[in-house]
């Protein structure tokens, strides 16, 4: 059997240190009383043995800080598809609606979307609890609504994209969920329908009709563009408040 040389100063070997290991009242009667040198050999020896000792294992713990660090991940990549799917999808429904200065004013019907639009200051103020559960909501009502405008698509492509995102937006409702249970949050209960009066299947309506519901559409990829924007800075200061995952040794052996 091949000897560390720590071990041969120390009067020991492979054998002997796993004895001491596994029964660690042993290490008193190998070494003396203000013997540093044999204990340091002592130490490095058990190093050296480390994958052989079972008293020693890795533990990954994976914690909330890991859930949002995801969360913020999929909110950005989540900003960066919403840019691309609301430049096609505007010009899909044409002037005005694809015009860099229009900006209408905010119909009766599109109250019914979760509107970003809430003072600075007062967002701060909230606790960590509301700001995810508030979120968690949102994303609930708009993906129901998103879903609404996928199934009147006419263009097959544009309709893919839109299934795609849709699938996204479904992960981040997910992950927001992990956070708030990594933190010890319970999930917020429904606010109520989330249906909106146009999310009907294709059929025949009058120019005037199809135009308001134009206009759901684009107050729809307007607030989702600034849920996305506020999401992101939300999940970016959580996760300079809560630790990474940390890599830890833990000691199941008695004597350490």
């Amino acid at each position: 059997m091949s000897q560390h040389p720590l071990l041969g100063q120390a009067g020991l070997n492979r054998r002997s240190v796993l004895s001491i290991l596994q029964h660690p009242r042993e290490l008193a009667l190998v070494f003396s009383a203000g013997d540093s040198w044999g204990i340091f050999a002592f130490l490095c020896a058990a190093l050296w043995n480390l994958p052989a000792v079972p008293a020693l294992n890795s533990t990954d713990e994976v914690g909330a800080g890991q859930s949002i660090q995801k969360t913020y991940d999929l909110t950005r990549y989540l900003e960066h598809q919403l840019r691309t799917l609301a430049g096609t999808y505007l010009n899909y429904l044409g002037p005005p609606f694809n015009e860099p200065d229009f900006n209408p004013p905010r119909m009766t019907r599109a109250e019914m979307v979760p509107s970003a639009t809430v003072d600075f200051e007062l967002w701060r103020s909230l606790n960590d609890n509301s700001r995810l559960a508030a979120n968690y909501r949102a994303y609930t009502h708009l993906l129901c609504f998103l879903r609404g405008m996928d199934g009147q698509v006419a263009k097959a492509e544009l309709r893919k994209n839109l299934g795609h995102f849709c699938t996204s937006l479904q992960g981040l409702v997910v992950s927001i969920a992990s956070v708030m249970s990594s933190l010890g949050y319970p999930l917020p209960g429904p606010l109520g329908g989330a249906d909106p009066t146009w999310a009907r299947g294709p059929g025949t309506t009058s120019p005037h009709n199809d135009f308001l519901k134009k206009m759901d559409d684009f107050w729809l990829l307007k607030e989702l563009q600034t849920w996305l924007w506020r999401s992101a800075k939300d999940f970016n200061r959580l996760k300079k408040k809560v630790p990474p995952a940390a890599i830890t040794l833990r000691l199941e052996a008695r004597g350490f």
